[in-house]
């Protein structure tokens, strides 16, 4: 299957993963989304609007900056793809002015959410405050102390946020009450999920919003180095929106090298990991048939990072295909290796990641790269909800 065709995968597969596995009450709210959002999204007023929003109001295009110390440093030329440079700090803002302006034109007046790392959080309660709508954001209880931040501003925003006490109260916990929400409120509510995972067509329409990533990377490459294939991309996973946005216009470009880095936590064999790849097994998770970190009775194992953005039991159906193909590889970073790279890229180029993209920056020290490559990180948010946790954890 050609995954960038603009042709909606069947039934919202990508090969065996993917679909709608949902509560029959949720099915005329799916149902209604998988027969309109591709003409919305698609009419030449709906992109123009798009295109102006994420423009003058995100902050777009976002730079590809060529790390220069970084490249001296590990002898190849490193480029970060600036996503944390958008308003609100990362590239949640795509996706969430995407799915405001599909809100609007599908009737509904009243926008749910689910957030862990809160990136999400924000995003969405900017954009409801934008276009003047009600927001209730959904967040495990652990993320809500791990995050402050992050909760202040959804509330200076506007939105209630609802913590969430069960399970690891954390962001899969949020996902289970915010589908409990819409379940509950099937007419008048409107789901924005957060990245690439859920029922059809959630993963593929998260897909499309943050493809923008990729279109703008492939003029930036041509601008900086007079191609517009990188040797390698690398991006961080946990359901995978920022990785899917920037692998999306090289998928069928097999020259270049897609890396997508997991949270290993503790370490993968420890029990205390979110690395899907290296532990899961095919099952169903949050409406869609994926790669679940589960026991041998196939219930859902509690995920564990140090990255709230990043502690998922599963990831988006379409990188799970894509790993199946061998056309993505798959890697887990620890805990401690996230947090050195943090503070590296810190001092060393004066950016202070977010701790789920510290992962991907991560992988510099377990992949060598030749002299004469270009590998481009995407630097999905910034470092500011992260810098207690930074601090506090001496890990050098």
């Amino acid at each position: 299957m050609n995954t960038t065709s603009l042709k909606v995968p069947q039934e919202g597969y990508y090969g065996e993963f993917g679909g709608a596995y949902i509560p029959e009450m949720l099915y005329p709210n799916t149902r209604e989304l998988q027969e309109r959002y591709l003409t919305i999204i698609e009419n030449a007023g709906f992109r123009k609007e798009l295109s102006s929003l994420l423009k003058d109001y995100a902050g777009r295009p976002t730079p590809l900056y060529h790390a220069a110390r970084l490249s001296e440093y590990y002898n190849t030329n490193i480029y970060l793809k600036r996503e944390d440079l958008t308003h609100t700090g990362a590239h949640k803002i795509n996706n969430a002015l995407g799915q405001i302006l599909l809100a609007r034109k599908l009737g509904k007046k009243r926008i749910i959410a689910e957030t862990g790392a809160g990136q999400h959080g924000v995003a969405t309660a900017t954009v409801c405050a934008r276009m003047g709508m009600q927001c209730t954001v959904y967040m495990g209880t652990l993320d809500v102390v791990r995050q402050r931040p992050n909760v202040e501003r959804m509330k200076l925003l506007g939105a209630e946020v609802v913590p969430v006490e069960q399970g690891n109260n954390t962001l899969k916990d949020a996902v289970n009450e915010a589908l409990r929400d819409w379940i509950s409120h099937p007419g008048e509510t409107y789901y924005l999920i957060g990245s690439v995972v859920g029922p059809h067509p959630y993963p593929d329409l998260v897909t499309r919003l943050q493809s923008v990533i990729s279109e703008e990377l492939m003029w930036q490459m041509k601008e900086k180095t007079g191609r517009e294939e990188p040797d390698t991309i690398i991006a961080c996973v946990g359901g995978g929106s920022n990785a899917a946005g920037i692998f999306y216009h090289y998928l069928d470009k097999p020259a270049v090298r897609l890396i997508a880095v997991e949270a290993g936590g503790k370490g993968v064999d420890t029990g205390e990991t979110a690395a899907t790849i290296a532990l899961g097994l095919t099952g169903i998770l949050h409406g869609s048939k994926t790669y679940v970190i589960q026991d041998e009775d196939g219930q859902i194992t509690e995920p564990y990072s140090v990255s709230a953005g990043l502690d998922y039991p599963g990831i988006g159906p379409l990188l799970s295909h894509l790993y199946r193909e061998q056309r993505v590889e798959f890697y887990a970073v620890n805990d401690d290796e996230a947090l050195r790279a943090a503070r590296f890229l810190a001092r060393f180029e004066g950016i202070i990641p977010a701790l789920e993209s510290a992962h991907a920056l991560a992988l510099l020290e377990k992949v060598s790269f030749p002299p004469n490559q270009h590998v481009v990180i995407n630097l999905s948010g910034r470092g500011d909800k992260d810098l207690e946790t930074i601090l506090n954890r001496n890990n050098e």
